[in-house]
């Protein structure tokens, strides 16, 4: 019976010896996988070296909006947009359009290309991000005119039932062409991740990695969704060859980080 003691009490300790030979190998997997994690994480405004062989550049380096300026304006706006701790922000203002700090535009004009950016709302926000923006055409109360990927929060703002079948709400062609009723948005507060596409007169708007709408520029269904909305009286709204990526100030806080363009 001794004996038979013996060796349960040398099983057990053998059995216990492989546990925290297990559970040591486990710990030391878990810390490497962070340590992987820490090192390949890619930071908040900048590019990989795989982007940059790709010929993404950045649009904010997250320090300065050097390469912005307002629109219809020589500098930047006085008042309205801040950056603090890499994130370019716009102001709360009480809800009017472009009429405190006003938006702000690139420096630059595109036509073929991808933009990509993180962006953040606030309770009830409204905003958008525009491109194809022409500031020939006259200066009119409100935003600069241009195609805008519609940033909004859906469930408290009254702009997501205006318009028609949805085409106000968030990553929708504003006021023309409806986001997808399935997209994938984080709850408000949290970042959202936008792309937009352009590639000669086919464009596509993605939130959060997901494709949510794609149309021709020009093309007949964008005509006439054109003729239905508040840019009917604008002559070739939306089919100029180029033009300015815009970030709208609606009055509202929201947040911007990691924006970029790769030139096609």
């Amino acid at each position: 019976m001794w004996e038979d003691m013996k060796t349960e009490f040398t099983m057990r300790q053998s059995d216990m010896k492989n546990y925290f030979i297990l559970l040591s190998g486990i710990l030391l997997i878990s810390f490497s996988f962070e340590i992987l994690y820490a090192k390949t994480k890619q930071k908040d405004n900048r590019l990989t070296s795989a982007e940059i062989k790709r010929g993404w550049k950045l649009l904010f380096d997250g320090n300065t909006i050097n390469g912005w300026r307002g629109a219809y304006m020589e500098g930047l706006p006085a008042k309205g947009w801040s950056v603090k701790e890499g994130v370019l922000s716009v102001q709360e203002s009480g809800g009017g359009e472009a009429s405190f700090g006003g938006d702000i535009v690139t420096k630059e004009e595109y036509s073929n290309f991808e933009l990509q950016l993180d962006f953040k709302l606030t309770e009830g926000a409204n905003s958008g991000i525009k491109y194809f923006v022409i500031e020939g055409l006259p200066k009119t109360p409100g935003s600069a005119k241009g195609l805008e990927y519609q940033l909004l929060d859906d469930a408290k703002h009254p702009d997501a039932k205006l318009g028609i079948n949805g085409n106000r709400t968030l990553a929708s062609l504003y006021d023309l062409f409806p986001a997808s009723k399935d997209k994938k948005s984080n709850p408000i507060g949290e970042w959202n991740h936008a792309y937009i596409l352009v590639k000669g007169k086919h464009v596509e708007h993605w939130l959060n990695g997901i494709k949510v709408l794609e149309y021709e520029r020009g093309g007949k269904e964008f005509l006439a969704h054109k003729a239905e909305s508040k840019f009917k009286e604008i002559k070739d709204f939306g089919e100029y060859p180029k033009g300015h990526i815009l970030l709208q100030d609606h009055g509202n806080q929201v947040f911007f980080k990691n924006i970029k363009i790769r030139i096609l």
